[in-house]
């Protein structure tokens, strides 16, 4: 944490690290729960490692659950959450597995160096002026011809929430359009390969959206002029 982050980046921390126990119960059964989620998730790791597999982060990993899945798929994963707390958590619950307290506004990897990046449900607590600034780090740290996976909840009204668990919090829920992000990711330098957009489960308000995008690959080299 510096003195010039944003304080919403300061509330988000402040939430997960109170209602992490909670929340880890409540997302165990995660992806089991979600057969449309775990189909986007296995054509990634399809991807992944048809490329030539490669290291992949997932960002905003919370307790864990999403990395270890990941991991079953054959990816060299790990994981990379605001909360300190979670990130403990997560090293407690797979520890064959590792997870760093980081921010995606300012990733520390260094460029072109991940084959992968997943961000299931974590860009949804980005305020909409900074998201371009998340996709060029995005852009940034992915190889040519990396993937990239993201998973959001559909709409146009944030949430907020002061009470989450018996907890006081101040968390923002932002729900998302399908062709804005689209867009941005576009002006970020990505190529949009595959859109999914799936109806409410059972009890949930809205829909939900998974985009799967990839960095573009080195442009061949030109062939060489033949000789006369």
């Amino acid at each position: 944490m510096t003195a010039s982050e944003p304080a919403y980046i300061r509330d988000t921390r402040a939430g997960y690290n109170a209602i992490a126990a909670d929340y880890a119960e409540l997302s165990k059964s995660q992806p089991e729960a979600d057969p449309l989620g775990r189909a986007m998730l296995g054509t990634f790791a399809e991807y992944i490692r048809a490329d030539g597999a490669g290291p992949v982060v997932e960002i905003g990993s919370g307790p864990g659950h999403m990395s270890a899945h990941l991991r079953t798929l054959g990816l060299d994963v790990s994981g990379i959450d605001l909360s300190p707390v979670m990130v403990a958590m997560a090293g407690r619950s797979y520890p064959e597995l590792r997870f760093v307290e980081g921010s995606m506004t300012d990733l520390d990897l260094p460029e072109g160096s991940l084959a992968g990046l997943v961000a299931w449900y974590s860009i949804i607590h980005i305020i909409p002026e900074e998201l371009p600034h998340v996709f060029a780090q995005f852009h940034r740290v992915l190889a040519p011809g990396g993937r990239l996976l993201l998973a959001f909840q559909v709409g146009d009204e944030p949430r907020h929430y002061d009470e989450a668990f018996g907890h006081r919090v101040s968390l923002d829920f932002r729900r998302l359009s399908p062709d804005r992000i689209t867009e941005l990711l576009a002006r970020a330098g990505f190529l949009v390969a595959a859109r999914l957009l799936r109806e409410p489960y059972d009890k949930e308000p809205t829909p939900h959206a998974h985009i799967l995008a990839r960095k573009p690959p080195h442009p061949e080299p030109e062939p060489e002029p033949e000789q006369p």
